[in-house]
């Protein structure tokens, strides 16, 4: 606006300068009667001109009136009016605009109350109905969301307005844009920023999540118990016709006991006549041969920091 104004400013600051140059030309510096009127008349065109010349930016459009009837949109870019005769009650922004609204201590359908939070994206269409058709279009705009999140909020259950946020904005859209498309504003797209619930009832949701999750749990753990019951039922009729199988298994199972852990292992006598490790020389040679592969190990390790070294 102040670029507009200086426009208009050094327009008429040119206009009168020229005005008074010819009066200057024909009259020199005089203070006659005749100098005074050519004075009077260059300010008159000078103010008439700079007042008919008005401006507008690429995203303005300006309502013109003429005797108190609608005229003709102007803009973008220079334009002229005709000065008393018309006016420009509205410059109207055709940009996309965002407008916060939000609904507070509103009651859902399952009687909660919440704080909504959202946030409108819109544009004005057609400046002629935002100027004519509604006072303040900006505020009726804003008083139709905040109207519409109500009675949205009023008939959607918490757990739906907790999990759909996109539903609901979209629900909010398609009714504000109702509401709005008769002032020629177009809604782009609602987005609900946030939802917020009683800190009681919050503390009792994250109580029901947290007993659900232990719930899931103790389901998944049970059904490991029985996939590895039904595992080891399988295992044990494969056992039983087959007792070399049987013996092998323990024979291994024993062995990478005393294999991972020096250490002393009871074994009933029955088993260890079953595995044929009855005998004092068979024990023997199992402990020596696990002593062996110690030692084996033992000397890889030394030879190989000898040769890092």
């Amino acid at each position: 606006m102040k670029n507009k104004s200086l426009f208009a400013s050094v327009i008429f600051i040119i206009i009168f300068a020229i005005g008074l140059g010819i009066d200057y030309s024909i009259h020199g510096i005089s203070t006659s009667v005749e100098s005074t009127i050519i004075g009077v008349v260059a300010l008159i065109v000078a103010s008439y001109i700079s007042s008919s010349i008005k401006i507008a930016d690429p995203w303005d459009r300006a309502v013109v009136l003429r005797l108190g009837k609608f005229h003709s949109l102007k803009g973008p870019g220079l334009f002229f009016i005709i000065p008393v005769l018309d006016t420009i009650p509205y410059w109207i922004d055709t940009r996309v605009i965002t407008t916060s609204f939000k609904a507070e201590k509103t009651l859902t359908k399952d009687t909660v109350p919440v704080d909504v939070d959202a946030v409108l994206f819109w544009k004005v269409l057609d400046p002629q109905k935002a100027a004519l058709e509604v006072a303040d279009y900006i505020s009726a705009i804003s008083w139709a969301s905040q109207t519409a999140l109500r009675d949205v909020i009023g008939k959607t259950m918490l757990s739906d307005m907790l999990e759909g946020r996109d539903k609901i904005s979209n629900v909010l859209q398609k009714i504000i844009d109702e509401r709005t498309e008769p002032w020629g504003i177009n809604v782009n797209s609602v987005e609900v920023k946030d939802v917020l619930i009683p800190a009681s009832l919050e503390n009792a949701m994250s109580m029901q999540a947290q007993a659900e999750r232990e719930r899931q749990a103790r389901v998944i753990l049970g059904d490991s118990e029985r996939q590895v019951a039904e595992k080891f039922g399988e295992a044990a009729l494969t056992y039983a016709n087959n007792p070399v199988a049987l013996h092998l298994r323990a024979m291994n199972m024993l062995y990478e006991g005393l294999k991972q852990n020096s250490t002393i292992v009871i074994v009933p006598s029955s088993a260890v006549e079953t595995m044929g490790l009855g005998s004092m020389a068979g024990l023997t040679a199992l402990t020596m041969g696990i002593g062996q592969d110690k030692k084996d190990k033992i000397e890889k390790g030394n030879e190989t920091v000898k040769a890092t070294e």
